[in-house]
């Protein structure tokens, strides 16, 4: 009886998202978790560098708006000199710039969106405190974490690309955010590879490692930390950076996170473009059909729960523990089957 009654039950759930508040009066529908960007690359101090961050921003840019839908006016972009692309960037990458555009972002932001911040540039240490080098003052940490304190209602993922960025783990983590630096160290100074593959993920559409279509944070951050150590060994380098990622709000950076671990499991279910738009590169899938990104979203929610119910283990009478394990796999497995069936996949 309970397996009859599981996809009864979760059409009554895709029903009730569907008129839960706020509803688009066009649709009936609550609308899908929208996505905010924000992209700064800071001051080069040398014309190579100052191409490459710019280099970096804009195919960022343009990664997110064609690869993943996301709207031109959800995409924010400051470079150190914004009169090269007046149409696309903003305004400079100045400390009190960036302050404004996340200002801007926590003001439009409903509960629930994601929220993507990716900084690119070179990096420094005082008295043991990361700063983005920026034109003008830099940025600290702590001048990061008072900026998103307005956002602690959505998913924020923070990706710090600089040298010498480690300590914006410990200072920026939280629940509900995802934070990525390119080094494990405050002394790793060196100017950084990671960007660089970091955007290639996204702009080249390689690294959907599971092949779902869908490319989440987790694997974007998986491709970039490995292509970095690729290259440092095919040139007999010693590498001299060492990503790393927290998103379980501890403050401590895992190098080799994954979907199952205290680190890595939020970042695996951050997608730069959530909702019904996501339906759209799901395999076979030919339109917004608002009942696949429900499904994704149901999807979505029953990783996380198996993620934290697998964390309680230990604690947890082993009979309750399989009999929850079992109820929620079951439900997966039906959501998925469905999701499938929708999209002309094979059941």
């Amino acid at each position: 009886m309970r397996f009859a009654l599981l996809p009864m039950l979760l059409g009554a759930m895709i029903v009730a998202q569907s008129r839960a508040p706020a509803q688009d009066p066009a649709t009936g529908r609550a609308p899908a978790a929208a996505t905010h960007v924000l992209i700064v690359a800071g001051v080069g101090g040398a014309p190579e560098y100052e191409q490459a961050f710019y280099d970096d921003a804009m195919r960022m840019a343009e990664a997110a708006r064609t690869a993943s839908s996301v709207p031109d006016s959800a995409i924010t972009v400051l470079t150190e000199r914004p009169e090269r692309d007046p149409r696309r960037i903003a305004g400079r990458s100045t400390k009190i710039e960036v302050e404004r555009a996340i200002a801007r972002i926590a003001k439009a932001a409903r509960s629930g969106d994601v929220v993507f911040v990716l900084l690119i540039g070179h990096g420094s240490a005082r008295d043991g405190h990361s700063l983005l080098n920026l034109p003008g003052p830099d940025m600290s940490a702590a001048d990061f974490a008072r900026a998103l304190k307005p956002l602690s209602a959505q998913r924020v993922a923070v990706i710090n690309t600089a040298s010498a960025s480690a300590e914006f783990i410990p200072v920026l983590s939280a629940n509900n955010r995802a934070i990525i630096t390119a080094t494990g160290s405050v002394m790793e100074r060196n100017a950084t590879r990671f960007a660089r593959h970091f955007v290639d993920a996204y702009a080249g559409n390689v690294a959907d490692a599971d092949k779902d279509g869908r490319l989440s944070l987790l694997e974007t951050y998986t491709y970039a930390r490995r292509e970095v150590a690729r290259e440092y060994e095919s040139a007999n380098q010693l590498q001299s950076e060492h990503a790393m990622l927290d998103d379980d709000g501890d403050g401590k950076g895992t190098a080799e996170p994954g979907a199952h671990t205290a680190d890595g499991a939020l970042a695996s279910r951050l997608f730069l473009r959530e909702g019904a738009a996501a339906a759209n590169v799901v395999a076979g899938a030919t339109s917004n059909d608002p009942r696949v990104a429900a499904l994704l979203h149901h999807k979505d929610s029953l990783d996380a729960k198996i993620d934290a119910l697998r964390r309680r283990k230990a604690s947890m009478d082993s009979t309750a523990y399989e009999h929850a394990l079992e109820a929620l796999l079951v439900d997966l497995a039906t959501t998925n089957q469905t999701i499938r069936q929708l999209t002309g996949g094979t059941p």
